[in-house]
């Protein structure tokens, strides 16, 4: 017992319905003693300009554009900049060599079974929150650089049935 086929069924046997004279008579009236114009309806004759609002408008772009200060030639001004540099003497670099990394597992999740696009096995997602940590160190001055940053890396493991 299927609903669906029996309301499809019903659905096909209906069918449109032709309006009325008296109905088509009273839209045509309708349409032809439009004279007023609702008030919410906009019309080219009731459409105009606010040149207050307008004025109040471009005043808040131009100052905008002063406050920003936008620089419309900055090619000029570094020119400018780079011409009045004195050289400087340099310091010599350090020699930085790569010394630890760590990874740290915060959070480990299992999401469960997904198809992949294109694939008719289904692969388990797994999804990992970590913490990496990159050291060097200069081993004539002694001085150490450390970044430390967080990664979250979902994994797809094939899973196969038996």
């Amino acid at each position: 017992m299927n609903d669906f086929s029996e309301l499809e069924r019903e659905l096909k046997s209906l069918q449109l319905v032709k309006p009325s004279a008296r109905l088509m008579e009273r839209i045509e009236q309708a349409l032809t003693h439009v004279t007023e114009i609702p008030p919410n309806v906009i019309a080219p004759k009731r459409f105009t300009i606010n040149w207050v609002g307008l004025g109040f408008g471009l005043a808040a772009a131009a100052a905008f554009l002063i406050l920003a200060r936008i620089d419309f030639r900055p090619a000029a001004r570094t020119q400018s900049r780079i011409a009045t540099a004195a050289p400087q003497s340099t310091a010599p670099l350090p020699n930085f060599l790569p010394a630890a990394v760590t990874r740290v597992v915060y959070n480990t999740r299992d999401e469960g079974l997904v198809f992949p696009g294109g694939q008719e096995l289904p692969a388990r997602r797994v999804r990992t929150a970590q913490r990496e940590t990159l050291q060097w160190r200069d081993p004539q001055s002694g001085a150490s650089l450390r970044v430390s940053y967080p990664t979250e890396e979902v994994t797809l493991i094939p899973v196969s049935g038996q």
